[in-house]
């Protein structure tokens, strides 16, 4: 039974080698793309209710004993995110028929999305340290394919610095699991735990916390390491955007606070104080950036930025509101930065720009595009009962218990800074006076493309009404990260 949390990685590794060999087959691609989706979310809801039943599920390769084989480790931080994951990939790929263009489905678009995602849930599911830095490299290689997918100018220019980027910061990720590995002699992520807990985090074991605050910062895009990020994701197609998005800087999110919760707890005034410090700066510089831009794409890949700080701030509270926080705000943001990503790309196919200066009375001629838009605007911003309100309210009541007053205003006020940025473009793209709409097939497809992007804004609705009945599930993730104890136990079977 525990084999079957291998599913989220091997079905969508298996489809991408199967769809390899067809690939101008596009409506055979589409197809089996959707269903071996469909089936992954189905498999991923069977094992979230699996691990709120009977407890964390572990299975380790070839019968080895615990800690010296691989080990992949179901709890329900990891399987609430690639649940997610799954369902944004869902929701992307059937957007994407109808706005990435046949040339690029034709040449291996749906293999690097399921190999992408492959990486993606490997990272969350992996109990090996080591076999985080495997599956980082998956989520890349892929990531590069889909970077650069249609060779246009733009996207050769920003690939080669994204790629840079992350071969450094890969470089850094394998020098920094070697120190950890030449202090506590061990990869298994459960055993590092163990062995920091016996030694009390002396000096060196902080200085690695710092280290790999450093190779995460720069995956997750954390003050001041975001630098690349604006750039490198506005240049790629909208669906290949939405997909980077909502997934690859939460995978670095969710590396510093699996390590963070579960390594790094015996020295929290220095290293949470660091997090807490950086988080906050995070936000401000998340700020400047979205108020400060006029392209549609930039400002919502500025609030990135934000939800990261954001995220990040709950986990540096260490206690449970915070922590709780944090994972209903994963999740939100995860859903709701993909339909906001669809719905401006939508914006873009209508008026031929990605300028809001450009932009203007989109409203008269597609009024349920501007009403949906709005929805999600209010959801990002956190306004009750809409999806964000209840995470960055638990992760303010976590800043207030631990004692951080003025940190936790600033999240508050971040939220109004957060509004303030994605209703201007309501009020330039929507309201104003009617600039020339793109004519051509915009109309045909306009409906296709709003249709995903309706349904997944109706998720995130359902997301924040329905949070009372989501809650127990984040109660256990919760304990998972409060209680490192619990982790260890399970995977080590103490």
């Amino acid at each position: 039974m525990t084999n079957f949390l291998l599913t989220p990685i091997i079905l969508p590794f298996f489809t991408a080698i199967l769809l390899m060999f067809a690939p101008k087959k596009v409506y055979y691609q589409r197809v089996v793309t959707l269903v071996s989706l469909i089936l992954t979310t189905a498999c991923a809801v069977y094992l979230i209710q699996t691990i709120h039943t009977e407890g964390i599920q572990v299975v380790t390769f070839g019968n080895w004993p615990e800690p010296f084989g691989i080990t992949m480790v179901a709890d329900m931080v990891a399987m609430l995110l690639v649940t997610t994951s799954v369902i944004v990939a869902l929701f992307t790929v059937w957007y994407s028929f109808k706005s990435i263009g046949i040339e690029r489905e034709k040449f291996f678009y749906y293999p690097g999305v399921l190999l992408m995602l492959t990486g993606v849930n490997g990272a969350f599911l992996t109990g090996d340290i080591f076999n985080l830095f495997v599956f980082f490299e998956v989520l890349l290689m892929a990531s590069y394919l889909l970077s650069v997918l249609g060779g246009e100018k733009g996207q050769l220019r920003e690939s080669i610095k994204y790629i840079l980027v992350n071969v450094i910061s890969s470089a850094l990720f394998v020098i920094t699991v070697a120190f950890l590995y030449s202090v506590v002699g061990t990869l298994n992520m459960a055993d590092i735990s163990v062995k920091i807990a016996e030694l009390n985090q002396p000096g060196i074991i902080t200085t690695i916390g710092v280290l790999f605050l450093i190779v995460f910062g720069l995956k997750a895009a954390i003050f001041p390491l975001f630098f690349w990020l604006p750039s490198a994701y506005a240049a790629p197609p909208v669906p290949v955007l939405a997909l980077f998005g909502a997934l690859l800087t939460k995978v670095g999110v969710y590396a510093i606070t699996r390590t963070y919760t579960l390594f790094f707890v015996h020295d929290t005034g220095f290293t949470h104080t660091l997090l807490l410090v950086l988080s906050c700066l995070t936000i401000l510089a998340g700020c400047i950036g979205a108020l400060s831009t006029f392209n549609v794409k930039n400002i919502i890949i500025y609030n990135i930025v934000i939800a990261v700080g954001v995220i990040l701030y709950g986990v540096a509270q260490m206690n449970e509101d915070g922590l709780m926080g944090a994972m209903f705000y994963i999740v939100h943001d995860m859903f709701i930065k993909a339909a906001l990503f669809f719905l401006v790309g939508i914006m873009i196919v209508v008026t031929g720009t990605a300028n809001l200066k450009k932009m203007g009375g989109i409203m008269r001629t597609y009024p349920t595009l501007a009403w949906t838009y709005l929805i999600a605007a209010f959801g990002l911003a956190g306004i009750p009962p809409l999806s964000g309100f209840i995470g960055k309210m638990l992760i303010v009541e976590g800043g207030l218990a631990a004692g951080n007053l003025w940190s936790s205003l600033w999240i508050l006020l971040s939220s109004l800074i957060v509004l303030l940025s994605v209703i201007r473009i309501f009020i330039y793209g929507f309201w104003g006076e009617a600039k020339t709409l793109v004519p051509k097939e915009s109309r045909t497809h306009y409906k296709q493309l709003l249709i995903p992007s309706m349904l997944l804004v109706l998720l995130t609705v359902a997301y924040g009404v329905g949070a009372e009945w989501i809650t127990p599930y984040m109660q256990d993730a919760a304990e998972v990260l409060l209680h490192p104890s619990v982790y260890t136990d399970a995977v080590l079977k103490e």
